[in-house]
């Protein structure tokens, strides 16, 4: 049974996972299976892995997308605008800081360190939430099958949203081959961003870098280092942004919580001060809450026809798979000594062990033992 959730709770669950969410999408998922499923009982298993895999089907930033759709189903429009807030604004504000003191001393604090403890540990957060999704999901020997030529085909490194349209597109024609019928399947009608009118308060930088963001957060699929491919291509080779000031971006969303996609305040506060800060970031999300809204009253139908839940159930199994992809992929670049070892078999028993702990003790856990064994 989900139980029902309050503005205020709502807010204070994505407060905390916009300040604590290190480790980037699929930790920030981690995280939240962990308070909305297992602690709360806001959603079960099935209704987060729906919204899990209809998620990874629209461009943006995962993980705030999951957000914001977890904040509207359990609040409508109050609870979509308060969990996106609160998951977002934490990476935003210290971010916001950190271009500031960037912009006055043309440099960053030393934090690898911590980050090197925390990146084990965020492996075993993922693991651990992964597991019960990964039960859930695999419903049948048919979607055991996707979810393993799915988790092959992407350590090799195949699209993951070719990955995941081409498991649902398979599973409804093996389902509509072995029933030999067809179900209607209804009109789609395309999704369409509306352009934003330019205002006279804006200056010339800042409507180049609402128009820009707003493309990029609109259409970008993929990881955070794509989002760092299109804005090397869109702001670096145009001369709005050095290579440097690029790096140091790249550096400030690895080692700060939340959304990846707060390294656009970064970027926009180098380019244009703070007025080019508030404005990126509100292009960047922007798409993200328009998306959700009308994945919501899509998903709502999609459920009711069998083909299209059957569609469904692959692309939640896909999920799961490219998400443990991900896991192995990080483990090969930040376990790679036995201090790293050490750190990830702690927290992975911690993980296992103490179900109830709260995932940001395990964070800071990881993020001490890294900065005691950096010196050892």
């Amino acid at each position: 049974m989900e139980h029902n959730a309050t503005l205020k709770e709502i807010a204070r669950v994505f407060l905390k996972l916009g300040t604590i969410g290190f480790g980037g999408p699929a930790a920030h998922i981690a995280m939240m299976h962990k308070e909305v499923v297992s602690k709360y009982k806001w959603l079960n298993e099935q209704h987060f892995l729906d919204l899990l895999g209809a998620t990874n089907l629209i461009p943006g930033p995962n993980s705030t997308e999951m957000a914001i759709h977890i904040g509207y189903v359990k609040g409508g429009w109050k609870g979509l605008l308060t969990a996106g807030c609160c998951f977002i604004m934490p990476a935003v504000l210290i971010t916001g800081i950190l271009a500031h003191l960037y912009s006055l001393y043309g440099q960053l604090p030393e934090v690898q360190p911590f980050i090197y403890g925390i990146k084990p540990a965020i492996i075993a957060i993922i693991i651990g939430a992964v597991s019960p999704l990964a039960v859930k999901s695999v419903k049948s020997i048919f979607l055991g099958l996707i979810a393993i030529a799915v988790l092959t085909a992407s350590m090799f490194g195949a699209n993951e949203i070719y990955l995941l349209f081409g498991s649902g597109l398979l599973a409804m024609a093996f389902f509509y081959i072995q029933k030999m019928r067809i179900d209607g399947l209804g009109s789609f009608a395309p999704l369409a961003l509306m352009s934003l009118p330019q205002t006279g308060f804006w200056t010339a930088v800042n409507s180049k870098l609402f128009l820009t963001f707003l493309k990029i957060g609109a259409i970008l699929y993929g990881s955070g280092y794509v989002l760092f491919a299109f804005l090397d291509a869109e702001l670096t080779a145009k001369g709005l942004l050095t290579k440097q000031e690029l790096m140091d971006a790249i550096a400030v969303g690895q080692f700060t919580p939340g959304p990846v996609f707060s390294s656009v305040t970064f970027i926009g506060y180098q380019i244009n001060g703070l007025s080019g800060a508030v404005i990126s970031t509100v292009a960047i999300f922007l798409p993200s809450f328009i998306f959700v809204v009308l994945l919501n009253f899509i998903m709502k139908r999609l459920r009711g026809a069998k083909g299209l839940s059957v569609f469904i159930d692959a692309v939640n199994a896909a999920s799961i798979a490219i998400i443990a992809a991900l896991c192995i992929s990080m483990a090969e670049e930040t376990v790679t000594d036995w201090r790293t070892v050490l750190i990830a078999s702690v927290s992975g028993i911690t993980v296992f062990t103490l179900k109830k702990l709260n995932t940001a003790l395990v964070v800071l856990g990881g993020a001490l033992l890294g900065y005691i064994l950096t010196y050892v």
